[in-house]
Parts: structure tokens; C-alpha cells; sequence
């Protein structure tokens, strides 16, 4: 199994990372992906890829960032070619459920991201929230050789069609194991096995059985079942497909 989605820089994680590491081995995760979301958290990111071989990093202002971490294209570029184990632009996106940065921000910052994304030939992690026909307006207007991945995707299936015509990658997280989740659970049935990854976005949204617990990377396989049974896939063989989904579009393998 990857988790595809994790923030190993928050608390507690961070502090723990050893022992969460250990627990991923154990339940059979055997790559994390470590998400940056601000300029002054990424040192952190590099220290936290640098502790084992098993955690890769990306490198991305989080939309609610944007009023106060306004950064370049060729700034972004710079900071993914600081570290080979650095392997992806995001997160990035737009957030219109809370006001906590300026639209108009937002964008500038998605745009800046996208061309980076495109420039290095690497994946662009989305996050999107309340604004499903500006994120795929500004994704359909870019470069059709654009690598996208929707991060723990919650959106519609109108929403979901579209960006499988633009060879979008969707990452189900531990929200699809929620009793409300329905609506959700659908969208992922229409979607196609070969797009699919999954995540934990730990230590955020622990799934079922271990809501009010606070999440980690090894609680992925919680996410990887409920999958399994949506898809009518075992799990062995969801991993192998998820596995492999992630490792051809982070790796080209």
C-alpha cells in the first residue's frame, strides 16, 4: 500500500515519526507521501524525507496559505529541484468553503503551480473545495500534458467525469468510509481502477473504525478495503492496482 496524502510535519506525527513508520511496515505501507502546504513549513518537509526511504515529499502552498505565501513559478521550480525525494507540486488549489484567502490569490497561486507542475514533468496534487467550475476551467485550459491528481476527492460526479477526460488521477481518502458518504461512494464506482489512488490525509479524517482518533498513515488500509468493496475488487489486487497507479504516475514505472 502508499498513502499518497500525509502530513508527517503535523503533530502528532511528527513527533512520533519513528513509531508511525514502524506501524505503516507492519500493515504492509510501504511508501508515504509527505505534503507541504506553506513556505515556512517545507525545511521540515526536507528533514522529515530524509529520515527514511519509505517517505517522498512534494512541495506546494495550500490555498488557504495564499494571502501570505504568494510564490513564483521559478520559485516553486526551485524549491522541487532542492531534494530528489521532492517528487511532486502541491498542494495547491482552490478553497472557496472558507474565506480564509482571497480568490483572486488563489488562482494567481493555482496558475503559478501548474506551470511548475507542467515545466518539471511532474504531478500536480489539487485540492478543491467549493469550486468545482473554476478548478476544472483553469485545468482545462492548461496544457493537456498536465499530470493531475485530485487529492482526497469529495466533489461530484459531473465534477469527476470531466476530469477523467483530462486523464485525472483521484485519491479516496478515509471520507469514503463515513456513514453519510453515499453520493460519494458512487462517484468512485463510476470511477476507472487505473485512476485511482488512495490516502489518509492524516492526521486528519480518521476513517472508519477509527474516527475521533487522530489519523496516520497505517490507517490507509481502512480506506483500501471500503475501495475494495465499492470497486468489487479484493483487496490484494486493489492494492497492486493502486500501488501501481501511483508508481506510474509519480515514477513513470
Amino acid at each position: 500500500m502508499i498513502d499518497s496524502h500525509c502530513h508527517l510535519d503535523h503533530e502528532p506525527l511528527a513527533q512520533n515519526i519513528q513509531d508511525v513508520l514502524s506501524r505503516c511496515k507492519k500493515e504492509g505501507v510501504n511508501k508515504v507521501l509527505t505534503i507541504s502546504t506553506t513556505l515556512s513549513g517545507f525545511p521540515k518537509i526536507l528533514e522529515i524525507v530524509n529520515k527514511d526511504e519509505m517517505i517522498y515529499g512534494t512541495f506546494g502552498i495550500h490555498p488557504h496559505e495564499t494571502n501570505t505565501d504568494q510564490i513564483s513559478k521559478d520559485e516553486i521550480i526551485s524549491k522541487i529541484k532542492s531534494n530528489s525525494k521532492i517528487i511532486g507540486v502541491g498542494e495547491t488549489g482552490l478553497d472557496f468553503y472558507y474565506n480564509n484567502s482571497d480568490k483572486d490569490k488563489q488562482i494567481t497561486s493555482f496558475k503559478n503551480h501548474i506551470n511548475a507542475a507542467l515545466e518539471l514533468d511532474v504531478p500536480l496534487i489539487v485540492h478543491s473545495r467549493n469550486a468545482e467550475d473554476e478548478t476544472y476551467e483553469i485545468l482545462k485550459n492548461s496544457d493537456n500534458n498536465l499530470k493531475i491528481l485530485m487529492h482526497c476527492f469529495t466533489g461530484s460526479l459531473p465534477f469527476a467525469l470531466k476530469l477523467i477526460e483530462l486523464n485525472s488521477y483521484f485519491s479516496a481518502s478515509g471520507i469514503i468510509t463515513f456513514k453519510n458518504s453515499n453520493d460519494l461512494q458512487n462517484t468512485f464506482k463510476h470511477l476507472p481502477l487505473e485512476r485511482l489512488l488512495i490516502e489518509t490525509d492524516s492526521p486528519f479524517l480518521a476513517p472508519e473504525p477509527m474516527r475521533g482518533k487522530k489519523n496516520e498513515p497505517s490507517f490507509v488500509r481502512y480506506t483500501l478495503k471500503k475501495l475494495s468493496d465499492l470497486k468489487y475488487v479484493n483487496s490484494q489486487e486493489l492494492d497492486k492496482i493502486t500501488t501501481d497507479n501511483f508508481n506510474r504516475l509519480f515514477f513513470n514505472t
